[in-house]
């Protein structure tokens, strides 16, 4: 059985060692210039290439054509040392020296230097004179158009992240231009990339009425598909505050943290939450996946137990996370070129790392790590699709462009699944245990006799806390009603032997409903233990006095020995108490006041038998509250006191 172990595990490291090989090897091939292109280190500054003069020949915009993918029209030239101008260009298009794109691709991969496209469109259509050119890649960081026409007319516009979002002529995630062809003419264009992240050039030609329908069908897409992550995301929010279970909180942080390359790499980020500020929209995407990376490597880590099932396994993602952790710090320096490429293959080593510790987890019988293995490999499936579309290694279509939303979504659903699942079997692991020990403890009731008594002892302690817990109010600690009622009827029987006279004072909050409509009951509860803590200040100097909260917004407080002048005097001074500084609940400052109702009674002149005078009192104190509140409240008045 040792001897089989070792030998899986060995074929598992050489399978990863390949697979890693493998990845590098591919990746690498991506900075090699495309087949005909001259290298860095050649000796030309461009090569020129002949190439069929049909290539020159404009396409025609017939009436009826709304939507046109320019690649099978356009021509590309590399200008390794980015020194050639646009009349250059213009004569190297004429010349012959542009050639077709290769197989149709429009990704090229991370490249050095400038790309120019060339293109000759004649306008056909009456119907339409005004149309938009849009490069359908949102990390391009310079993008100009330079237009001629057959008269000799010229233009040019600027476009790109390098410059603020404003600067665009529509406000719209991909670089765009509008484009004037009247009706009859040629126009001849000449589009000039030059950017740090990967080398895609997608040009489409859109009539404005195509343009806003693609955009508001590709603005309903990502909706839907962020608000699945949404949704996702508040769920398991919702789960982790209840469960308080690490491993929700760093799904949660891996749904945000992924989110947020997405909406980097969507060009979402640059529209809508750094408009202006070209450096975020550069370091946002090595930096975001590097985010994405640590949580997706946590979640693993705390998903799977490696620290207690692969501790060998466990080190190597701690590794992986200081590294992504470096890269993260390190790319707020590094040139774009730099840190992107690395944080792209990143992605693929970390997925493909937690594909193969699920793989081992899962040998060795954990459960839970199946559906894990299922999700991870639908995320691995998408953000191939992601990194070889940015180094060129495959055209882009349908599925490359869209495979890291539909894998991310189907990993995020069945990672959601999962972690439904773990808990299921953890709870169902805790049941077993907690039945064993049941039995377990039923067979041992003899030998255990002392630990049982020890354990009644605790409980009647715990039950005497529980018995003065009830006494209090929940919220302010105070005396609840059922304990006033007591002590006040203790205090009244007392104050009738000694011939003492009882003084009751019933405490309302001003306009409470206000404050909890307009700040929020939390706010609310703040007032309500805030004022607490004033009247008990106030009442520290009578030291007989009795607090509770009577209900609501209502105290009630007895004081024995005190006649009438007395208790208003101490209504008073509670009540200043209140309104000299306000209540202070989070950034809300609230000015909280209260009406007062006083009664005074000399118990020795009750009879032997008084059934109802507490409640009388009481009465009576809350008499003299409605007349506070009737006088215009923040106010002391007694039952003697006339409205």
């Amino acid at each position: 059985m040792a001897v089989r172990s070792i030998g899986r595990f060995a074929t598992v490291r050489f399978v990863a060692m390949i697979a890693l090989l493998l990845l590098g090897a591919a990746t690498a091939h991506a900075y090699d210039a495309p087949a005909g292109e001259p290298t860095a280190g050649g000796s030309a500054t461009f090569e020129s290439v002949a190439h069929d003069a049909a290539a020159l020949e404009p396409l025609v915009l017939s009436p009826g054509m709304h939507r046109i993918s320019l690649t099978a029209h356009t021509a590309y030239r590399h200008d390794i040392t980015s020194t050639d101008s646009a009349e250059n260009a213009f004569a190297h298009a004429r010349a012959g020296r542009f050639k077709p794109l290769p197989g149709g691709k429009t990704a090229f991969g991370f490249q050095k230097g400038a790309f120019w496209f060339h293109v000759a469109l004649r306008n056909d259509n009456p119907d339409e004179t005004r149309w938009v050119l849009v490069q359908d890649y949102a990390l391009s960081d310079k993008v100009d158009v330079y237009g001629r026409y057959a008269d000799g007319r010229e233009f040019s516009q600027r476009g790109g992240d390098s410059l603020p979002f404003s600067a665009r002529s529509i406000p719209y995630r991909d670089p765009n231009f509008r484009i004037d062809i009247p009706y009859g003419e040629t126009v001849e264009l000449l589009v000039r990339v030059e950017s740090q992240s990967s080398m895609q050039v997608p040009l489409e030609l859109y009539t404005p009425f195509a343009f806003t329908s693609m955009s508001r069908d590709t603005q309903f897409v990502m909706g839907l598909y962020y608000g699945i992550l949404l949704a996702l995301f508040t769920y398991n929010l919702v789960l982790w505050l209840s469960l308080r279970d690490s491993s929700y909180f760093w799904y949660l942080f891996h749904i945000s943290a992924f989110g947020l390359v997405l909406f980097t790499l969507n060009g979402f980020g640059f529209e809508y939450l750094w408009p202006n500020s070209t450096w975020l929209a550069d370091k946002s995407v090595p930096l975001s996946i590097c985010l994405a990376l640590i949580g997706m490597q946590q979640f693993a880590r705390t998903f799977l137990e490696l620290p207690q099932r692969l501790p060998w396994g466990n080190r190597i993602s701690l590794t992986l996370i200081a590294f992504f952790v470096l890269l993260g710090i390190a790319s707020f320096w590094l040139p774009y070129r730099v840190s992107t490429p690395i944080a792209s293959r990143a992605v693929l080593i970390g997925v493909l790392w937690i594909v193969i510790a699920t793989f081992i987890v899962m040998r060795r019988g954990y459960a839970p790590a199946r559906l894990f293995l299922l999700a991870w490999g639908m995320f691995l499936f998408g953000t191939s699709m992601f990194t070889v579309l940015a180094f060129g290694i495959v055209p882009k279509n349908f599925m490359t462009e869209y495979g890291v939303q539909i894998g991310s979504a189907l990993e995020m659903l069945l990672l959601s699944i999962a972690l439904g699942y773990r808990y299921a079997s953890l709870r169902n692991e805790n049941e077993r245990i907690v039945n064993e020990a049941n039995l377990q403890l039923e067979r041992k009731v003899a030998q255990r006799t002392q630990e049982v008594r020890s354990a009644l002892i605790q409980l009647e302690d715990a039950h005497r806390r529980l018995r003065d817990s009830s006494r209090r109010d929940g919220l302010t600690g105070l005396y609840n009603r059922t304990h006033f009622h007591d002590a006040f009827d203790r205090a009244l029987e007392q104050g009738r032997e000694e011939g003492k006279p009882l003084s009751v004072m019933m405490i309302d909050l001003d306009h409470f409903k206000q404050i909890n409509d307009r700040y929020g009951h939390l706010a609310g509860d703040d007032c309500l233990r805030w004022a607490a803590q004033k009247i008990g200040q106030s009442l520290r100097a009578h030291e007989s006095a009795l607090l509770a909260r009577f209900g609501g917004e209502e105290f009630v407080v007895a004081l024995p020995g005190y006649d009438l002048p007395q208790a208003i005097a101490a209504a008073e001074q509670l009540r200043q108490k209140l309104v000299e500084e306000p209540c202070r609940s989070g950034d809300h400052v609230i000015r909280v006041s209260a009406s007062i109702g006083v009664h005074t009674v000399d118990p020795s002149r009750l009879p032997d038998h008084h059934d109802g005078d507490a409640s009388a009192m009481l009465a009576a104190a809350d008499h003299a509250l409605y007349n506070a509140k009737a006088c215009g409240r923040d106010c002391v008045r007694t039952s003697l006191t006339a409205v």
